[in-house]
């Protein structure tokens, strides 16, 4: 019973965070960053703990069945943003990575919860390293997203020399392209060792590497968007604007990988067959 609670009170802490950073982004406060700086922390802590009890109970990683998924990535996403709050110390960037987490979170709590069937096969070390690995990638995308997000607000003001309230609130274009460069650079391989050790799970359990099935081209597919943005960064000397709207359509790309791929295409890899107990 303590779980749900912890769970709970996880998800009262994110939102309440995901809200002080909203005030903090109009009035600029800084003693209203810190409370919800440390309201936030608080709550991936105690996100951590529900996830680590999970873990003992189930066996498995627990991202069984969409519910748990997405409360998975909400973790991923705000562990990501502490990681590079530590090296960037951005506080404007909490103002737009905890509310994405939040309501990640949100839609999870308001999912029904089925019936969680763990097959023996589930419970394999090759299997946990891949999801986790893979949800620490999407974390990263996810700060690389929103950092191009807020690099075309801001490139707007200045084009049109409507200098808004945001303005001065934004960092600066060279920082915000500097944070989606190493959000990407930290994403990726993360990314390419998580389809590794899917390829290897799928080889011990299925025999085979690659199924072809539709989670697994759509996985490809994003992986391809990444390297191709992160070659065009690396190599061609991409940076700005070309950077920022090739980012968001790679994430949207792993979004509908990650949600619409595994709920209405994939066989094996479906949500529903994971939480029925039907698929493999």
């Amino acid at each position: 019973m303590m779980a749900p609670l912890i769970l709970k009170l996880a998800l009262f802490l994110i939102l309440l965070a995901a809200c002080g950073f909203i005030v903090y982004l109009v009035k600029q406060e800084k003693v209203v960053y810190t409370w919800s700086y440390r309201i936030l922390l608080l709550g991936f802590i105690l996100h951590t703990i529900h996830l680590g009890y999970e873990y003992y109970e189930l066996g498995v990683q627990p991202v069984i069945g969409i519910k748990a998924a997405l409360s998975f990535f909400s973790w991923a996403i705000i562990g990501a943003y502490l990681i590079f709050h530590l090296k960037f110390k951005l506080m404007i960037l909490g103002s737009f990575i905890a509310p994405l987490a939040a309501c990640l979170m949100i839609i999870s709590s308001t999912i029904p919860g089925g019936e969680v069937v763990v097959k023996p096969i589930f419970k394999s070390l090759w299997l946990t390293f891949h999801v986790a690995i893979s949800f620490v990638g999407d974390g990263m995308f996810a700060v690389a997203f929103m950092a191009a997000i807020m690099y075309l607000m801001q490139e707007r003001q200045i084009k049109n020399k409507r200098f808004g309230s945001l303005y001065s609130r934004l960092p600066s274009l060279e920082t915000l392209d500097t944070i989606n460069h190493y959000a990407l650079m930290y994403g990726f391989p993360f990314l390419t060792i998580g389809m590794v050790t899917g390829a290897i799970y799928a080889q011990a359990v299925l025999g085979s590497y690659w199924q072809w099935d539709p989670k697994e081209v759509w996985s490809l597919i994003t992986w391809l968007f990444y390297a191709a943005l992160l070659h065009a960064r690396v190599a061609m000397g991409w940076r700005g604007r070309r950077a920022a709207i090739m980012s968001i359509i790679a994430f949207l790309i792993l979004i509908f990988s990650f949600i619409g791929a595994s709920l209405w295409l994939s066989d094996y890899h479906s949500f529903k067959n994971l939480e029925g107990g039907t698929g493999v």
